[in-house]
């Protein structure tokens, strides 16, 4: 049964990293230049009448890189050309408002020529630097060492990059402090002082977005032979979210400096410089204000659900265009600060952020984890129904039980209600009357005999609205989620059965000696399925039908489901980039929007649908919630509750607004929250109020 746990354990690699060097501009090769000019222009002349452009080019070799080349070999030099690093791109809201900028700060580097040939007073230097900056010695020492040698501690703190440039030791340091080290380099030898270029998080009305924003690493060996020479060794990259997905768009061209060193490698001039070409900004579709409102009713919504004993572990919540699938806000938590990453992340910070104990803060809840839908799939269940024969208009009995073989499927609280239309079991969240369809849409279909997922009206509905895929949207690792059937079972059972069987007499001893009961539970499950697991049973079916057992999917999956019901069963890719602007031009180039497709849901349909929703608002589940918005803003929309076994329910609301001229869908997951009206709902209405309010 999918709880988001085990999604958890698909988290990305790490890559730790520290900051680039920025060479030093060097003086010396003007007047050699000078002296080539005029030999230049006079041959240029000649080759032009001769051959034109493309003697003209080879004389600019031979005359001008060729001087200063053989100028340099006849002092006894050679040259190291060094990469002049662009200015990356910011990252904007969709007013312009900046979500990720650009600073300087100042960083002490160490030559690495002084720490092999003088280790000792090397180390004496970084000591009393450590001193200084009132750090830890033995992490400043080992961000001199270069990953993999002798005596080097394990990343993030070695230095992954080239040993031709100083390597960069203590970031963001003190003016004051570095003044010291510059006014006695005597005193300090292997020391130098550079200003560089870092990203900084202005974080307008307090946002944070950092799983959706991402962060920056170190480039990797293979990542530089493979990139035709876009990369250099001392190359930040983008990690995750938004600056993973457009790094190219934000990296920019990196310039080239050739400088002249001597045998020794010390560096005498510049000889020449190419400038790079600065990334571009990307605008993205967030609106800031927004963003720190799902946030912070995000925070508020898990403090109100642990004051009433929810563990309330993990949420997300996600506001979508209707029309176009722009994403305007989207919040997960736990979180942590992104700008742990600028500069190079410390050692305490990175255990911090991987530590088990602090929830995955990395992964994004919006688009990376998945849970059980719960009763939000009712939405899709209901033109499941349709295909299997059902009448919109027919009476369905609604039972506090539904039997099905030797197990009775329960309603939630074991409440009974009269006999209800479909419209009506939204309302109300009645499981038995779709335990009831899907039961006998899995008799039709041939019970245990059917092996494939064709002509399936719930499976087939489901993967119909993206159930089960990638949305597509513009962010890196996003999760696919699943919609279980006969097809996926077999696959399942197929890959597992050994370890099964296996299972089924072993038991689960790792995990009885911290959890008894769920080891007997998983003991169970393996007897079960060692013999006959790849068999899609009718509880399988009843299960789909109301969003529990194997179905999962990410908050994004539903909002965009939810979108398509709103618009009559067009699906929307959604999108979080809008344009890309030349940082000097300020001209905008648009991003392409994702493509649309039809889902196959009949309009008729789809009203009806909306119109149930509409009823959980104004007389069902959620009415108590939404009493008294204001009439300008109806919502329409779906509680869910998600039981997880050994864990908390899982707490949804889906929903769109104005519910008869759709503009913005709003998702809720709370993991561990309790139920979708007492949690999930009331954080929802508030991004709601936010919306009805929002300039566009």
């Amino acid at each position: 049964m999918p709880d988001g746990l085990g999604v958890l354990d698909r988290r990305r690699r790490i890559r730790p990293f520290g900051r680039a060097g920025t060479p030093i501009r060097l003086g010396g090769g003007g007047q050699l230049v000078a002296e080539h000019r005029g030999r230049l222009l006079a041959v240029s002349v000649v080759v032009l009448v001769l051959f034109a452009v493309l003697v003209g080019r080879l004389g600019q070799v031979q005359l001008v890189e060729g001087a200063d080349t053989a100028a340099v070999s006849a002092a006894g030099t050679n040259t190291r050309t060094l990469p002049v690093p662009a200015v990356r791109g910011r990252i904007l809201d969709r007013h312009g408002v900046p979500l990720i900028a650009n600073t300087t700060s100042l960083t002490v580097t160490m030559d690495r020529r002084v720490f092999t040939a003088q280790p000792t007073r090397a180390r004496e230097s970084l000591t009393a630097l450590a001193a200084l900056l009132h750090r830890d010695p033995s992490e400043v020492i080992g961000r001199a060492h270069l990953c993999g040698e002798d005596g080097a501690p394990k990343p993030p703190i070695c230095w992954n990059g080239s040993p031709q440039v100083p390597v960069p030791v203590a970031l963001d340091v003190d003016p004051t402090i570095a003044l010291t080290l510059l006014e006695r380099p005597d005193l300090h030898p292997g020391l130098g002082v550079r200003t560089e270029v870092a990203r900084t998080f202005p974080s307008p009305d307090g946002v944070n977005a950092a799983q959706l924003l991402g962060y920056l690493g170190r480039v990797t060996g293979d990542e530089v032979s493979g990139s035709d020479g876009r990369l250099g060794v001392d190359d930040l990259i983008g990690r995750a979210g938004l600056e993973e997905q457009y790094d190219r768009q934000l990296r920019g061209t990196a310039g080239a400096q050739v400088v002249a060193v001597d045998p020794r490698g010390l560096v005498l001039r510049e000889v020449r410089r190419t400038d790079a070409v600065p990334g571009r900004d990307l605008r993205t579709s967030l609106d800031a204000a927004l963003q720190a409102v799902a946030e912070r009713v995000l925070a508020d919504g898990i403090a109100d659900a642990r004051s009433r004993a929810e563990v309330a572990d993990s949420a997300a919540a996600v506001v979508l265009d209707a029309g176009n699938g722009q994403v305007l806000a989207s919040a997960s938590v736990p979180t942590y600060d992104p700008g742990v990453w600028t500069g190079g992340i410390t050692a305490a910070d990175y255990a911090r952020l991987t530590d088990p104990a602090a929830g995955h803060p990395l992964l994004s809840r919006v688009t990376g984890v998945t849970f059980p839908p719960a009763s939000t799939i009712k939405a899709l269940s209901v033109p499941a129904a349709v295909r299997v024969g059902d009448s919109l208009t027919d009476l369905h009995p609604c039972p506090a039980s539904y039997q099905i073989g030797d197990r009775a499927f329960h309603n939630f609280e074991s409440t009974a209600h009269a006999p209800l239309t479909y419209a009506d079991a939204l309302r109300v969240s009645c499981d038995t009357v779709f335990y009831d369809v899907a039961y006998r849409s899995w008799v039709t279909q041939g019970g245990l005999s059917q092996r494939s997922d064709d002509g399936d009206p719930f499976v087939m509905t489901d993967r119909a609205f993206g159930l089960g895929s990638r949305t597509g949207i513009d962010l890196p690792d996003e999760a696919t989620g699943s919609v279980p059937g006969r097809e996926r079972k077999l696959a399942a059972w197929t890959a597992q059965k050994d370890e099964l069987c296996k299972r089924a007499t072993t038991g689960y001893p790792e995990v009885a000696a911290t959890d008894p009961e769920r080891a007997a539970y998983l003991q169970q499950l393996a007897v079960e399925n060692c013999a006959d697991g790849y068999l899609y049973r009718a509880g399988d079916a009843a299960n789909l039908a109301i969003g529990q057992g194997e179905l999962a999917a990410t908050p994004l999956q539903m909002a965009v489901v939810y979108a398509a019901i709103a618009n009559g069963g067009k699906i929307v890719t959604p999108r979080v980039g809008l344009g890309l602007v030349d940082p000097v031009t300020r001209v905008e180039e648009a991003i392409a929007p994702g493509p649309t497709r039809s889902s196959g849901l009949d309009p008729a349909v789809a009203e009806y649908v909306a119109e149930g929703l509409r009823s959980v608002v104004t007389g069902g589940t959620a009415a108590g919630v939404f009493a008294g918005m204001p009439e300008d803003w109806p919502v329409a929309g779906k509680t869910g509750t998600a039981e997880v076994f050994g864990r908390g329910d899982t707490a949804w609301f889906v929903s769109w607004a104005p519910a008869t001229a759709p503009k913005y869908v709003v998702a809720v997951t709370v993991s561990q929250g309790g139920t979708g009206a007492e949690t999930a709902a009331p954080i929802a209405r508030r991004i709601h109020e936010a919306l009805r309010t929002m300039t566009p």
